[in-house]
């Protein structure tokens, strides 16, 4: 069974990014995947900004991304990018962080202005950190999202591609092989 990290960016507790986050966690447990969401607001401010990987909680942040086959980042978009917390933890990784792994970059942001942030912000990044496979990054936008009794209500103009996009990410995750990650058997 596939492992996945959904990786929420957003440094508030009422983000509709971490909602969005939780929402595609949920999506890939029901399809037989082994789910885990790191909300990086919730490590330490210190270690996290130190830059300390001694640190526990950041040790195992960086060991939880390791372990994943697959990575789901979910930032809010800020001044034309993505979110500083998102930086911060990225930049804790090794090198090739995301070797061997399918990874899904998703922003949300309150204009349609923002939606290159992904592709020439996010993307380069995801690269640099040596995905195997980088799936169609997807933007939806805040007025597109509505939280309802904990959950959330995705609008119809963004719900059917975001499930096209979890979809995508979820074949893309049956490529990955099991065996070369962290020498892990399948």
């Amino acid at each position: 069974m596939s492992s996945v990290l959904v990786i929420s960016g957003s440094p508030s507790r009422t983000s509709k990014t971490e909602r969005i986050g939780e929402h595609i966690a949920q999506r890939l447990s029901a399809a037989g995947r082994d789910v885990d969401h790191l909300r990086v607001r919730t490590l330490p401010a210190d270690a996290l900004l130190g830059a300390d990987t001694r640190a526990p909680a950041i040790a195992e942040a960086i060991a939880a991304v390791a372990a994943a086959d697959g990575i789901v980042l979910a930032t809010p978009t800020y001044k034309a990018s993505y979110s500083g917390l998102l930086k911060s933890f990225l930049d804790l990784l090794p090198q090739f962080g995301f070797a061997g792994k399918a990874v899904l970059p998703l922003a949300t942001g309150g204009t349609i202005a923002h939606v290159l942030a992904i592709d020439y912000a996010l993307r380069p990044v995801v690269h640099s950190l040596g995905a195997r496979h980088a799936v169609q990054s997807f933007f939806l936008l805040d007025k597109h999202v509505t939280v309802v009794d904990g959950g959330i209500s995705v609008h119809p103009d963004s719900g059917g591609p975001l499930a096209d996009v979890i979809e995508q990410f979820d074949k893309a995750l049956d490529g990955i092989p099991h065996s070369t990650v962290l020498g892990r058997s399948a």
